[in-house]
């Protein structure tokens, strides 16, 4: 509820166009957005294979629902504008890259955030719902994603030490020569749309509902990694203060060998029998081993 208020204090109606009116009333969330540890991490030059590979488990949720509506609505007066399936379509592209990274049964291996559920939920809503508000969503991610693929895709291809463009694919848009026309292609079809004053208005709100979802998904991304990062703390923790009882209590290696020489006490309490086999195997390995060093 609270996000809804902000949302709608944010909206302000002027006479620009569309595509100018949702860069103002979202410029406080792109902030926030490039605040994220993610984006900080990026701007260091330095993102961890974990943050890549939960980064495509999240991208691959949202552009399966993004694109399943966008298809569904390609002929509403709204979407028919800006769809351009063969020049930004993203799935296929995060399938490779789940593939590189984690095998061809990928699909049993991932894990999706709920916060990116929830993202995917709303895609698929306003599909049935407000085909319309898809455009804000289509604009922050697309747009976003071409504006600065190129810049990411160098740094993970750094960061993560890749070779050839493998597990790169969502950075690459083959079907876009120039991402500068384009984006001024894109912005002139969206702007050329014709909405009634209730329709832009929740258009806009859409398009900042659109950043701060994006937000709350690279936030959940960095609590599971925080949630990984301190479990594993505590696993080596518990190992250390073990073996500190253990050191205490008189170590693990006189513990092992307190049992090898039970267990050798056990060989000479042995029938005679049990020893003459155990002496016969002993020299044949000697033997053996003899063989191999020559």
């Amino acid at each position: 509820m609270e996000t809804d208020k902000k949302i709608q204090t944010q909206v302000e109606l002027t006479d620009s166009d569309l595509s100018e009116q949702i860069k103002a009333v979202t410029k406080d969330s792109h902030v926030r957005a490039e605040n994220t540890e993610l984006m900080l991490a990026y701007q260091r030059g330095n993102v961890s294979l974990t943050q890549y590979k939960l980064l495509l488990c999240s991208l691959y949720e949202i552009y399966q629902a993004l694109e399943e509506a966008l298809d569904n609505n390609s002929n509403h007066p709204s979407v028919a504008p800006i769809y351009f399936p063969l020049e930004l379509a993203r799935l296929e592209s995060v399938e490779r890259d789940l593939e590189h990274f984690y095998g061809q049964d990928w699909r049993e291996k991932i894990v999706v955030p709920a916060a990116t559920k929830i993202y995917a939920h709303r895609l698929r809503q306003i599909g049935k719902d407000n085909p319309e508000y898809l455009v804000a969503h289509a604009y922050t991610r697309y747009l976003g994603d071409l504006s600065g693929g190129q810049v990411l895709g160098r740094i993970t291809q750094k960061s993560l030490g890749l070779k050839g463009g493998e597990g790169l694919s969502f950075f690459s848009f083959p079907g876009v020569s120039s991402p500068n026309l384009f984006k001024q292609l894109y912005r002139s079809r969206m702007n050329s749309i014709e909405l009634e004053e209730e329709e832009r208005k929740g258009m806009l709100e859409e398009a900042v509902r659109a950043f701060e979802l994006n937000i709350q998904v690279r936030r959940s991304g960095e609590e599971r990694m925080e949630w990984r990062r301190r479990g594993m703390e505590e696993w080596r923790g518990g190992w250390r203060r073990r073996g500190a009882e253990e050191e205490r209590s008189g170590g693990w290696g006189e513990k092992l060998t307190a049992r090898s020489l039970q267990i050798q006490t056990s060989l000479v309490n042995a029938s005679p029998l049990f020893r003459m086999v155990l002496g016969i195997c002993v020299a044949l390995a000697t033997v053996g081993m003899g063989i191999y060093a020559f």
